[in-house]
């Protein structure tokens, strides 16, 4: 086959495939997709059957629910990918069309927004004007997700093994511990240290949700203290929740070392004296190997050296 045999099935597809076919996987039947595309069941699945011909192979098995085949999932991809670029290109389009010339997408984490971002964010513009920025905090994995979607354009979060996967760099800023804290509110307030661990199982606990890694390492601290089991009073991602019900009630929560910190020079939180340390582990940045755009350069190299001041700091 020659080259232009080979990709000649592409060159059909139009950008309509690709999103029907996302609607129609995240959607899980024929009737709900076609609802959402205002078409008929009937035109829904003539649009699939074009879609599969051209392909060449079934992309979903047809059942109660519709799942992706093999192919499907491939083809999933490559509607991820492609959408993920033209929305980005809009973007950017739109900026340029505003006069400015560059746009950079930062999701994080929140060891990140505590420590490193703001002060990297607030120079590095006053160095490039012409950069605009946008920043969100997420869950690892929806940033992790973000960047492979091309919706984000790098990521400052821990870096678990997902750090190391095929088409990814990253890049490390600072180890962080996991810490217990406390609003006014709290009994323990004005506690000396060190304070241990199983002591406290019984108070009221503000957890981060199963599955994140604040969590997992904070259970496994538990059981090695005694506590096989401990179950939180509240189980929240925000650290907004986490700030206002330490200074309304007697309750403990549990966030980064760097987050805790920066609410401690607030005078928002005390942080626990414990008797041991929770390792949290390495915070960096994370951004697709293939996005080799100037402004997710620049600003991997500022916030490095940012925080590598920080960091040498008494």
């Amino acid at each position: 086959m020659t080259a232009y045999d080979q990709v000649a099935w592409a060159r059909r597809l139009k950008v309509k495939h690709l999103e029907s076919f996302m609607v129609l996987d995240e959607a899980g039947t024929l009737t709900e997709a076609a609802a959402r595309l205002h078409m008929t069941q009937s035109a829904m699945s003539h649009w699939l059957a074009d879609l599969e011909e051209l392909v060449g192979t079934p992309l979903v098995t047809r059942g109660r629910r519709v799942q992706l085949t093999p192919a499907g999932i491939i083809m999933k991809r490559l509607a991820i990918s492609v959408l993920g670029d033209i929305t980005r290109t809009q973007a950017e389009l739109g900026a340029l069309a505003q006069g400015r010339t560059a746009r950079l997408h930062i999701g994080s984490v929140w060891a990140g927004v505590a420590r490193g971002i703001p002060q990297a964010l607030v120079e590095f513009q006053a160095m490039y004007p012409y950069i605009s920025v946008t920043v969100s905090e997420s869950p690892l994995t929806q940033l992790l997700e973000g960047i492979d979607n091309k919706q984000l354009d790098l990521v400052v979060c821990s870096l678990d093994a997902r750090a190391y996967k095929d088409g990814l760099e990253h890049r490390e800023l600072f180890d962080d511990n996991v810490c217990l804290v406390v609003g006014r509110a709290s009994r323990h307030w004005n506690a000396q240290g060190p304070i241990r661990l199983i002591d406290l199982v019984q108070d009221n606990w503000i957890m981060p949700p199963p599955g994140t890694l604040t969590r997992s390492q904070l259970d496994a601290a538990l059981l090695d203290a005694g506590a096989s089991w401990l179950r939180p009073k509240v189980e929240t991602p925000a650290i907004t929740t986490l700030q206002a019900l330490v200074h309304q009630g007697d309750y403990i929560g549990v966030c980064s070392e760097a987050m805790a910190q920066y609410q401690v020079a607030l005078g928002n939180m005390r942080i626990l004296p414990l008797d041991r340390t929770i390792r949290f582990g390495p915070v960096g940045v994370i951004w697709a190997k293939d996005n080799t755009a100037e402004a997710v350069k620049l600003f991997v190299e500022h916030i490095a050296e940012v925080v590598g001041q920080s960091t040498q700091r008494p």
